[in-house]
Formats: structure tokens, sequence, C-alpha cells
């Protein structure tokens, strides 16, 4: 006899879990995904123009590299989207070229070690000379995690940390390094050192290991052989929802998915008989299990509240995207974009140059620049205030809008007004993965299991922020769920 399974969030998260359980061969019943809104995809929102330009709201590329960017692309073929991927070589600008404004001017980060030779201007000396003593910086101790920032500070010096590990954690996180987890944030980083001793050696030995993935499809062999160093959609990153729903909904091995939209949860209790019980609004649904995809906050809300303790101490960031586009190429650099330390400017996290990495995603028939300006994240209430309080929320985009713009003037010296200007506040979009995170994942899912419920927790408070590490999350946890009923 088939389970019922629940899967609570529709975002990318929960629309790849309910996919890959819609394929399941044998075992289940039936999938419910809930979705409080009436629209599914989350933060991946492409807005397509009547112009034939694509802005992204949200998420704009996504990386190919390891497990879970090799299954991202092996989602992609399975969907049918192919052919509309849009790569970017790791030998293209947009791959090649990053930038740091700081003490008013642009400055290249090195991507080469002619870079790493360089005197003046970013760093006060070579980075080659903190590169070679970082191997022989003594460990620190048996930390069981630290900040990002005090790490590189240890290992690299001060003009580091704030160089490199604070607008990384500002571009990334939308967070301050000051209290971001290296555990959590960059395990890559935290194995390399306390398996090596050195963050540089053991990145290097990581390198060379293979990933695990078994089956590499057409798409994952092209990537690394023509070496991506990321992608998009011809139609926006908005496609992969988009097929997945469409998926969902004309399963053949799954004929009794079920969409749920306009329905926030208003609690999830378990029963003595191991089943859990989810109360929405208009209806009750009694599942077998229940695979949450739901942010901290919404989760928190309808556990337990000695269930759900754990995760009020995680908090998240509101971040502002304000899409522009130009007219005519108005560029002075060409890379990916540049990244902007909160000692020079707190608003400002960065600005991606979106046109140098996608051009087919400008309107066609005319020269013009598409950017996007990224503001707010752990500084959002101190510069804009609280959403919800004091300014409207009109009041406060226009606020906004005219920040970005004006950095667009300061930093890029672009004194031509933009045609399109589109502004979209995210509010609670981004957890941020605070030093100790690991220990409130670990005491969830050790509770669930002490008390056997049939509830698996993924999504970005527990698995990572990234749409790849969402995507691979979904896939596992589907797996383990149909793995332990066969």
């Amino acid at each position: 006899m088939g389970r019922t399974i629940a899967v609570l969030g529709g975002g990318i998260t929960g629309l790849s879990a309910a996919y890959y359980l819609s394929r399941a061969k044998a075992g289940i019943k039936k999938v419910v995904l809930v979705e409080a809104s009436e629209r599914l995809g989350g933060w991946l929102h492409s807005l397509r123009l009547d112009s034939g330009a694509v802005f992204e709201l949200g998420p704009r590329a996504l990386r190919p590299a390891g497990d879970a960017g090799a299954n991202a692309l092996n989602l992609v073929e399975d969907l049918g989207l192919s052919a509309e991927v849009l790569p970017v070589l790791s030998s293209a600008p947009a791959a090649q070229n990053r930038f740091l404004y700081s003490k008013g001017q642009l400055h290249a980060l090195p991507s080469s070690f002619k870079g790493l030779l360089e005197v003046g201007g970013l760093f006060s000396r070579p980075l080659i000379w903190t590169a070679l003593k970082e191997p022989f910086v003594r460990r620190g101790g048996k930390r069981e995690d630290e900040t990002i920032y005090g790490f590189l500070e240890r290992r690299m010096g001060k003009e580091a940390a704030e160089l490199l590990a604070d607008p990384l954690c500002r571009g990334v996180f939308a967070g301050d390094a000051r209290c971001l987890s290296l555990r959590s944030c960059l395990p890559a980083a935290y194995e390399a050192q306390r398996l090596t001793g050195s963050l540089l050696l053991g990145l290097a030995v990581a390198r060379r290991k293979r990933d695990h993935l078994l089956e590499q499809c057409e798409l994952v062999r092209r990537a690394r052989a023509e070496q991506w160093a990321q992608w998009s959609l011809a139609r926006g990153l908005s496609s992969l929802p988009e097929a997945l729903t469409w998926a969902i909904s004309s399963s053949v091995e799954q004929p009794c998915s079920e969409i749920v939209l306009g329905e926030p949860v208003q609690s999830l209790r378990f029963t003595g008989d191991g089943q859990a019980e989810i109360t929405l609004p208009e209806s009750k649904i009694i599942a077998d299990h229940v695979i949450s995809c739901l942010p901290a906050h919404a989760l928190t809300r309808i556990l337990h509240p000695l269930l759900a303790a754990p995760l009020t101490s995680v908090q998240s960031v509101t971040v502002a995207i304000v899409n522009l586009e130009y007219p005519g190429s108005v560029l002075p650099v060409q890379g990916f974009g540049h990244l902007v330390p909160s000692s020079e400017e707190k608003g400002v996290l960065g600005i991606v140059y979106d046109s140098v990495a996608f051009p087919t995603h400008n309107r066609p028939g005319a020269a013009t620049t598409r950017l996007t300006v990224m503001l707010g994240g752990a500084w959002f209430e101190e510069v804009f205030g609280e959403v919800g309080e004091g300014k409207s929320d009109k009041s406060r985009e226009s606020f906004i809008h005219r920040e970005a713009v004006s950095a667009v003037v300061r930093h890029l010296g672009v004194m031509v007004p933009p045609n399109v200007a589109k502004t979209s506040v995210h509010q609670n979009c981004i957890p941020q993965y605070h030093e100790g995170h690991w220990k409130i994942v670990e005491t969830m899912q050790n509770a669930i299991s002490a008390q056997h419920l049939p509830l698996s927790l993924i999504g970005t408070p527990f698995t990572g922020i990234s749409v790849p590490e969402c995507i691979y999350a979904a896939r596992l946890a589907a797996q383990r769920f149909t793995e332990s009923r066969l």
C-alpha cells in the first residue's frame, strides 16, 4: 500500500522534492505540494519584458561545479531544457574578471599567478607573500567553528579579512563575515584546514578529488569539456520551476500528484500512529511523511515550541534588488561585477554586470547594458529601516532606487539615466548561518530521530543556500525516503 507524502514550500527545493518523488516507481500513493503564496518558484523569478529583455529578480547564474552542480544539470536535461542553456566559459570576461570597489575606485581581484605578484592598488603588498606564509600558520586549536572573518584574519591577516572575507560574504550571503560560520557557510574551507592544517593546501588537495555523482548526463560532460564557469537559461532561470511544475502536474509515474497554492500551513503535528497532520486554512492533510522546505521563521510557527526552539535563533536578512537597463554600452570594465566592502559602503553590497555574462538577455535590436544593484542584507534595517515600519513600501522603494542609481554613477561613472528600472525588496530571503549554526541543525535532526517523527528538513535553513544545493538536497531527501520504504 502506497504512502502519502506532503512537501511544504513551493520554492525550488520543494518543487525539486515533489518532482523526484513523483518519479518514484513504487511505495508512494500521493505527493502533495503545499505553497502559501499563489506563485511557485520562490526566489527564482525572471521578469520577461515586452522589449525582449530578461531581468532576474533573484538568482541569475548557477555554477556547474561539484555533485550539486552536476545534479542541477542532470535535472535540466531531464526536463528537456538542454537547448536553452546559456553557458559562460571559464575563459570569458564574466568568469575571469571580478572587481572590488574600494577607496572610491574599482580594483581588479587577482585571477592569475601574475595578479598575485602585483604591487600597489588594492593590497598593501603582493598577495603571493600572504599565500606562501599561510601553510605555516599554526592551527587554531580544536575549534568546532569560527567566523569567516576571524578565520581569514588569523590565517592571512586583517587586510585579507577586510578586502576578501567581508565583501565575499556580502556578495554570496548578504551577511556579515564577522558573524557567519566558516563550518556551515564554507564547509570545504573548514575541512581543508581541519584535515591538512592549511586552507590553501587543503583546497588544492580537494580539487583533485572526483565528484561522487554516479551518472553524468551529456550536459554535465559538455560543461566539463568546455569548462563552464556558470550558466543560465534562454528565458531566464524561471524556466526551471516552470518546467518542474509542468512535469509534476503531468507525471505518468505518479498521477496522484497535487499542488496546493495560496494555503499557508497553520500547524504541523504528529499523531501517535506515526502520521503527520497538516492544518491549512480550509482543510487538513494527513501524510505518512513530510518534507519541509520552509524558511526557518515559517517552520518555527507551525512546529511544537519544544521542537522548534533551536530554530528561533536562525536569522534571515532582507535584500533589495534593483534591475537597471541603460542605453548603449556604458561599462568602463568587462567582468562579472564588483563587490563593496562594508567599510566602504554599508548599504550597497555590489553590482552585477548582467549584460557581460548573458548578452542574449538584452533587448534585441538595440545596444543596451543591464545591471543589477544588490543592497541591504545584514545592513538593510540600519540603512533603509525596518520593512513594514515607518516608511511606506513605495517610499522605501523610491529611496532604494535612488541609492542604486547613485551607486552606478559613483562606482562606474555612468551619468546617463536608465531606460528601465525595477526595484524588488525580498524580505527575509537569505538565512544567516552564524557561528555554531551546525549545532542548530544537528539538534533538530537528533530530536526528529529520537522521536521517530516522519519529517525531513531541507532547504536554505539546513542544506545550503545556492540553487544547486537546494535541488541536490531535494533529490537526496526523496531518495532516502523511497529507499527506506523498499
